[in-house]
This record gives C-alpha cells, structure tokens and sequence, in this order.
C-alpha cells in the first residue's frame, strides 16, 4: 500500500522522544512492504541527510527556546487563526500547498496525521482525500492533559490564562482529528480510555524499544546512577527538579550521579556529587555505565521513550509509575518507587545488591530483558498488520 505520512519534524535523526516513536511506526510499516511518504519540516540549521522516503517542507525552528522572535511570530499566527500555539508553529501554506500537490499526483490507499499538532491540516485537505482512503490519527500523548496540568501548576495569572488556552484549543483540534480519522493509534491504556470515546475505532500499540539489550559480560561501571532524558521538555525538566528537590536529600552523599542529556546543565551544575555530561551520542553506552538507572518522571503523557532503553540495558531501573505508563508488564530488574523515600531508598538498597555483579546475575538479567523486548516487538509488528489490513 502507499502511505502518506504527515507529521511535524522529519523523524529519521531520532533527536527526541516523539522522533523515535515515529519513525518506529514508519520503519514497521516499511518492513511489512508498504511504500511510505513522509512529509514535515527539517530543523532550522540541520545538516543532517534526510531519509531517501522525506520531504522537508522547509527549515523551521523546533524547539521554543532556540527560536529567537519566531515564537512572536507563532504567536500571532495562533491568534489569527484560531489555533493553539503548539499547532501555530508547523502551521504553513506550504505544507498546504505541498500535501495537496502530492495528493493530486499519487493514490494513498492510507494518510496518517502523525501528533495532535498536525490537526490543523486536516481542515485544510480533507477535501482532496478520496472516499476511499483510510486516516488514522497517531496520538502520541492526550496533548491536552498535558497543558492542563501546567495550567493547574502555573505560578502566575498569565501563565494560567495562557495554558488555559492553549488547553483549550488544543483539545479541539485532538478530538476533531480523532472523529475525523477511521482509526486512532496511541501508546498508553490511559490514552485508549479518553480516545476510545471519541473513535471506536481506537487501539493501544505497545511501542518496542528501538535498542537490543546487549552485553553478557558486566561493563565497567563508572557512577551510580545513571539518569538521562531532554531536559528542555518542560515535562522531563519537572521530573529532575523533583528528583534533585525532594530525592536527592535522602540519598548517600558520597554516591556518584551523572546526567546526560540537553538543557540540564544549570540544574546539575548546584551539586558536588553531580556529573553533567549534556547530549551524548551513545544513550545505551551511558546507561550500561551506571549500576542503576533512575527514570524520576511525575509528569507528561505517552510512553517514555528513555524507559524503554532503559529496559534494553542489562541494568536495574529504578522509576515512579509515571515513568512506566505504557507499559504494563514490567521485565526483570524494575522497581517502581513514587514517594521521594521510596525513590531514594529503592536507589540505596540497588546499589547495595547490585555493587559486584557476576556474569551469571547479568547473564539472567540479560536473558529476561531479551524475551521481554522479543515479545513487545513481536506483538507490535503484529498489531500494525492487523491494523493496516482492518
């Protein structure tokens, strides 16, 4: 089948947490022998060679902080149009223009508006769709949760007003999008729950990770904790002030802690015991150094993309429920701690069970982690036939 797949920033440099989920989507459906077109836009500055399978609709800036007065601009444009600020910002007739054009020239048996933000577009061509073309919405997170909980967390009357908006607005354009499509794609069961009621036609694909647990020798440790994440998601960045605010007082002072990651650096650089490594190229390499990974999430929506890596290291993992939402089934080596107590004590004792291991504990460990990510994968590449040929 052809597939036309519309989506915010090309995927293929896997840069964020959304990218690798999306570009794992467009790699199974590539693998099951589908011809994929991916549209969106390249990062403003970018060198990196895009996929033989994308088409930048231009350079754009991405992330907020990075844009200069874009975000002014972005601004107006919400406003003008009616639309959240999040969608404001891949909003363009280019893309207009160009989806248009490509759905004047090739037949898609199946378009997919990859990520809430891409709703505004749907308005814009579903004029040119043909009867017999088959949408499905990938909805990522419940986007308008997400906002609401910063609304609720606001520290000032204008920050309130402002998420209140774009709570709002972004709701719109998540629940048209779903009605519109002929299926819903998401991550999590909690998601299912709200999309469900608005398609039917909605289910839970439970994400693989794009990394293969690897290493039947234990590794050179070289700190106790490992945590790494994008920091400048505002998301992520709350997990790591709550770790470091509330955690951390309760943890050893002569532990090592290293931090990997973008945007993390003013945060980690207040600590004596705190190595900040900022982005670093190799993120299973970082982890199988640690003796225990710490995924210290409280907010945002979807699967956590670092979650799953985590699993794909002969490492334990020590996260709060928020951490593993998406993931029902937990493999061998995870402990789930959400008070700040909890946390710090299921890091200590870790590292007290875990400060030799032999190559028969890591062999095990290994061994569990490969079935686990064995039947996810499987599972997923199986849900995606099936949703593909319903």
């Amino acid at each position: 089948m052809k597939i036309l797949f519309l989506t915010t920033v090309l995927p293929s440099a896997r840069r964020t947490g959304g990218e690798i989920a999306s570009q794992y989507f467009i790699d199974t459906l590539e693998k099951q022998g589908h011809q994929v077109q991916v549209l969106g836009y390249q990062r403003q500055g970018d060198t990196w060679k895009i996929a033989n399978n994308e088409l930048a609709i231009a350079k754009r800036y991405i992330e907020t902080k990075k844009a200069g007065l874009h975000p002014l601009f972005w601004m107006g444009t919400s406003w003008l149009k009616n639309l959240s600020f999040s969608c404001a910002k891949y909003y363009s007739q280019t893309y207009i223009q160009q989806v248009k054009k490509i759905l004047s020239q090739t037949d898609f048996q199946i378009i997919i508006f990859d990520h809430a933000q891409m709703g505004w577009l749907a308005d814009d061509i579903k004029s040119c769709i043909p009867k017999s073309t088959k949408v499905i919405f990938i909805a990522h997170n419940i986007e308008h949760q997400i906002y609401q909980d910063q609304s609720a967390n606001a520290a000032s009357h204008l920050s309130r007003y402002i998420y209140k908006r774009e709570t709002e607005l972004i709701k719109t354009c998540e629940d048209k999008l779903a009605t519109l499509a002929n299926q819903v794609w998401v991550l999590t069961e909690n998601d299912y729950r709200y999309f469900c009621n608005l398609n039917p036609q909605t289910q839970v694909f439970n994400l693989p990770s794009r990394l293969n647990p690897v290493s039947s020798q234990p590794t050179q440790k070289n700190y106790d904790i490992g945590i790494i994440g994008t920091w400048t998601w505002k998301a992520n960045m709350e997990g790591l002030v709550w770790f470091f605010q509330s955690v951390y007082p309760h943890l050893p002072s002569d532990i090592s802690i290293h931090i990997a990651g973008k945007g993390g650096e003013t945060l980690c650089q207040k600590y004596p015991n705190v190595t900040y490594s900022g982005f670093v190229a190799d993120a299973q390499q970082f982890m199988l150094e640690a003796k225990v990974i710490a995924i210290p999430a409280i907010a945002g929506g979807g699967v956590q993309i670092k979650t799953l890596d985590a699993i794909a290291t002969v490492v334990p993992i020590v996260g709060t429920t928020i951490a593993f939402r998406g993931i029902s089934k937990y493999p061998a080596g995870v402990e789930i701690a959400d008070s700040p107590q909890e946390f710090a004590h299921s890091l200590s004792q870790t590292l007290v069970l875990n400060s030799d291991p032999d190559i028969h504990t890591t062999n095990q460990l290994l061994q569990a982690r490969l079935a686990w990510s064995f039947h996810r994968q499987k599972d997923f590449d199986k849900d995606i036939y099936q949703a593909i040929h319903a």
